[in-house]
Protein backbone atom coordinates (compact mmCIF):
# COMPACT_ATOMS: atom_id res chain seq x y z
CA UNK A 1 0.00 0.00 0.00
CA UNK A 2 1.33 3.44 -0.86
CA UNK A 3 1.77 5.85 2.04
CA UNK A 4 -0.62 8.30 0.41
CA UNK A 5 -3.30 5.57 0.41
CA UNK A 6 -3.13 4.99 4.17
CA UNK A 7 -6.12 7.15 5.08
CA UNK A 8 -8.79 6.45 7.71
CA UNK A 9 -11.24 5.38 5.01
CA UNK A 10 -8.89 2.86 3.41
CA UNK A 11 -10.27 -0.08 5.40
CA UNK A 12 -13.83 0.57 4.29
CA UNK A 13 -12.73 1.18 0.70
CA UNK A 14 -10.86 -2.11 0.68
CA UNK A 15 -13.90 -3.95 2.01
CA UNK A 16 -16.14 -2.41 -0.63
CA UNK A 17 -13.63 -3.25 -3.36
CA UNK A 18 -13.36 -6.85 -2.10
CA UNK A 19 -17.16 -7.16 -2.08
CA UNK A 20 -17.39 -5.88 -5.66
CA UNK A 21 -14.69 -8.33 -6.73
CA UNK A 22 -16.54 -11.23 -5.12
CA UNK A 23 -19.79 -10.19 -6.80
CA UNK A 24 -17.99 -10.22 -10.15
CA UNK A 25 -16.55 -13.68 -9.50
CA UNK A 26 -19.92 -15.07 -8.39
CA UNK A 27 -21.64 -13.78 -11.53
CA UNK A 28 -18.89 -15.15 -13.77
CA UNK A 29 -19.01 -18.54 -12.06
CA UNK A 30 -22.71 -18.87 -12.80
CA UNK A 31 -22.27 -17.84 -16.43
CA UNK A 32 -19.17 -19.96 -17.11
CA UNK A 33 -20.80 -22.94 -15.42
CA UNK A 34 -24.13 -22.62 -17.27
CA UNK A 35 -22.94 -21.44 -20.71
CA UNK A 36 -19.26 -22.34 -20.84
CA UNK A 37 -16.34 -19.94 -20.89
CA UNK A 38 -16.22 -19.45 -24.65
CA UNK A 39 -19.96 -18.68 -24.82
CA UNK A 40 -19.77 -16.07 -22.05
CA UNK A 41 -18.59 -12.50 -22.39
CA UNK A 42 -17.63 -9.77 -19.96
CA UNK A 43 -20.63 -7.87 -21.30
CA UNK A 44 -22.83 -10.75 -20.12
CA UNK A 45 -21.14 -10.76 -16.71
CA UNK A 46 -21.70 -7.01 -16.42
CA UNK A 47 -25.32 -7.38 -17.52
CA UNK A 48 -25.94 -10.04 -14.88
CA UNK A 49 -24.49 -7.70 -12.25
CA UNK A 50 -26.42 -4.71 -13.57
CA UNK A 51 -23.23 -2.72 -14.11
CA UNK A 52 -21.00 -1.60 -16.96
CA UNK A 53 -17.73 -3.26 -17.99
CA UNK A 54 -15.53 -0.66 -16.22
CA UNK A 55 -16.90 -2.13 -12.96
CA UNK A 56 -15.28 -5.45 -13.92
CA UNK A 57 -12.08 -3.90 -15.29
CA UNK A 58 -11.52 -2.30 -11.90
CA UNK A 59 -10.71 -5.80 -10.63
CA UNK A 60 -9.83 -7.93 -13.67
CA UNK A 61 -7.92 -6.94 -16.80
CA UNK A 62 -9.50 -9.61 -18.98
CA UNK A 63 -11.89 -12.52 -19.15
CA UNK A 64 -8.95 -14.92 -19.01
CA UNK A 65 -7.74 -13.35 -15.76
CA UNK A 66 -11.22 -13.83 -14.33
CA UNK A 67 -11.18 -17.48 -15.43
CA UNK A 68 -7.81 -18.00 -13.73
CA UNK A 69 -9.14 -16.58 -10.47
CA UNK A 70 -12.14 -18.91 -10.61
CA UNK A 71 -10.04 -21.97 -11.46
CA UNK A 72 -7.58 -21.36 -8.63
CA UNK A 73 -10.26 -21.03 -5.93
CA UNK A 74 -10.77 -24.75 -5.28
CA UNK A 75 -7.10 -25.67 -4.92
CA UNK A 76 -6.35 -22.50 -2.96
CA UNK A 77 -9.05 -23.46 -0.47
CA UNK A 78 -7.69 -27.02 -0.24
CA UNK A 79 -4.16 -25.70 0.34
CA UNK A 80 -5.43 -23.43 3.09
CA UNK A 81 -7.12 -26.45 4.68
CA UNK A 82 -4.01 -28.62 4.71
CA UNK A 83 -1.77 -25.75 5.84
CA UNK A 84 -4.05 -25.20 8.82
CA UNK A 85 -4.07 -28.90 9.66
CA UNK A 86 -0.30 -29.25 9.49
CA UNK A 87 0.08 -26.49 12.08
CA UNK A 88 -1.90 -28.46 14.66
CA UNK A 89 -0.18 -30.19 17.55
CA UNK A 90 -1.77 -33.55 16.86
CA UNK A 91 -0.88 -37.05 15.76
CA UNK A 92 -0.73 -37.93 12.05
CA UNK A 93 -3.96 -39.90 12.48
CA UNK A 94 -5.75 -36.92 14.00
CA UNK A 95 -4.38 -34.59 11.34
CA UNK A 96 -5.51 -36.88 8.52
CA UNK A 97 -8.95 -37.23 10.08
CA UNK A 98 -9.34 -33.47 10.32
CA UNK A 99 -7.97 -33.03 6.81
CA UNK A 100 -10.47 -35.48 5.32
CA UNK A 101 -13.32 -33.33 6.60
CA UNK A 102 -11.83 -29.96 5.71
CA UNK A 103 -10.57 -31.10 2.30
CA UNK A 104 -13.96 -32.41 1.23
CA UNK A 105 -15.65 -29.27 2.54
CA UNK A 106 -13.19 -27.08 0.61
CA UNK A 107 -13.89 -29.00 -2.60
CA UNK A 108 -17.67 -28.94 -2.29
CA UNK A 109 -17.85 -25.32 -1.20
CA UNK A 110 -16.08 -24.59 -4.51
CA UNK A 111 -17.93 -27.22 -6.53
CA UNK A 112 -18.72 -25.04 -9.53
CA UNK A 113 -15.24 -23.50 -9.54
CA UNK A 114 -13.69 -26.97 -9.79
CA UNK A 115 -16.14 -28.03 -12.49
CA UNK A 116 -15.20 -24.94 -14.50
CA UNK A 117 -11.51 -25.73 -14.10
CA UNK A 118 -12.04 -29.31 -15.28
CA UNK A 119 -13.89 -28.10 -18.37
CA UNK A 120 -12.01 -24.92 -19.18
CA UNK A 121 -8.36 -25.50 -18.25
CA UNK A 122 -7.60 -25.51 -21.98
CA UNK A 123 -8.58 -21.84 -22.04
CA UNK A 124 -6.15 -20.82 -19.30
CA UNK A 125 -3.00 -19.00 -20.27
CA UNK A 126 0.14 -21.13 -20.06
CA UNK A 127 1.33 -19.08 -17.09
CA UNK A 128 -1.93 -19.51 -15.16
CA UNK A 129 -2.14 -23.22 -15.99
CA UNK A 130 1.37 -23.83 -14.65
CA UNK A 131 0.71 -21.71 -11.55
CA UNK A 132 -2.41 -23.70 -10.68
CA UNK A 133 -0.70 -26.99 -11.51
CA UNK A 134 2.10 -26.07 -9.11
CA UNK A 135 -0.49 -25.37 -6.40
CA UNK A 136 -1.93 -28.84 -6.95
CA UNK A 137 1.53 -30.42 -6.74
CA UNK A 138 2.18 -28.48 -3.55
CA UNK A 139 -0.97 -29.95 -2.00
CA UNK A 140 -0.03 -33.48 -3.09
CA UNK A 141 3.46 -33.06 -1.66
CA UNK A 142 2.17 -31.83 1.70
CA UNK A 143 -0.31 -34.70 1.90
CA UNK A 144 2.43 -37.21 1.03
CA UNK A 145 4.61 -35.74 3.79
CA UNK A 146 1.78 -36.17 6.30
CA UNK A 147 1.31 -39.78 5.22
CA UNK A 148 5.06 -40.37 5.49
CA UNK A 149 4.98 -38.98 9.02
CA UNK A 150 2.25 -41.46 9.91
CA UNK A 151 4.22 -44.31 8.34
CA UNK A 152 7.26 -43.41 10.44
CA UNK A 153 5.19 -43.41 13.64
CA UNK A 154 3.60 -46.76 12.76
CA UNK A 155 0.10 -45.26 12.49
CA UNK A 156 -0.24 -45.70 8.71
CA UNK A 157 0.50 -48.82 6.68
CA UNK A 158 1.13 -47.61 3.16
CA UNK A 159 3.43 -48.96 0.46
CA UNK A 160 3.87 -45.68 -1.42
CA UNK A 161 2.84 -42.40 0.21
CA UNK A 162 3.00 -40.44 -3.05
CA UNK A 163 0.60 -42.79 -4.79
CA UNK A 164 -1.69 -42.77 -1.75
CA UNK A 165 -1.67 -38.96 -1.73
CA UNK A 166 -2.86 -38.99 -5.34
CA UNK A 167 -5.52 -41.60 -4.55
CA UNK A 168 -6.90 -39.57 -1.65
CA UNK A 169 -6.70 -36.33 -3.61
CA UNK A 170 -8.48 -37.84 -6.60
CA UNK A 171 -11.17 -39.49 -4.50
CA UNK A 172 -12.04 -36.29 -2.67
CA UNK A 173 -11.70 -33.97 -5.66
CA UNK A 174 -13.97 -36.17 -7.80
CA UNK A 175 -16.83 -35.51 -5.36
CA UNK A 176 -17.54 -32.29 -7.26
CA UNK A 177 -19.02 -34.49 -10.01
CA UNK A 178 -21.54 -36.47 -8.00
CA UNK A 179 -22.35 -34.41 -4.92
CA UNK A 180 -25.76 -32.76 -4.77
CA UNK A 181 -26.58 -30.29 -2.04
CA UNK A 182 -30.15 -31.59 -1.80
CA UNK A 183 -29.05 -35.23 -1.65
CA UNK A 184 -29.49 -37.83 1.05
CA UNK A 185 -26.53 -36.76 3.19
CA UNK A 186 -25.74 -33.23 4.36
CA UNK A 187 -22.21 -32.03 3.78
CA UNK A 188 -21.15 -32.52 7.40
CA UNK A 189 -22.26 -36.16 7.44
CA UNK A 190 -20.60 -36.83 4.09
CA UNK A 191 -17.37 -35.21 5.34
CA UNK A 192 -17.40 -37.53 8.36
CA UNK A 193 -17.82 -40.60 6.16
CA UNK A 194 -15.12 -39.52 3.73
CA UNK A 195 -12.72 -38.86 6.59
CA UNK A 196 -13.27 -42.38 7.98
CA UNK A 197 -12.71 -43.91 4.54
CA UNK A 198 -9.45 -42.01 4.13
CA UNK A 199 -8.25 -43.30 7.51
CA UNK A 200 -9.09 -46.87 6.52
CA UNK A 201 -7.05 -46.48 3.35
CA UNK A 202 -4.09 -45.06 5.25
CA UNK A 203 -4.17 -47.59 8.07
CA UNK A 204 -4.88 -50.81 6.19
CA UNK A 205 -3.71 -50.48 2.57
CA UNK A 206 -0.29 -52.14 2.89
Amino acid sequence: MRTSDATPGTGIKDQVAALKKERTIEAAVELFYDRGYENSTLDAVAERLGVTKPFIYAHFDSKSELLAEICSRGIASSLAAIDGILELKASPTQKLEFLGKRFLTAVLENQKHIAIFAREEKNLSSEDFHRISNMRRDFDSKLANLLREGMASGEFHIKDERVMALVIGGMVSWSYVWYRGDGRLPLTALADQMSKLILVLAQHSA
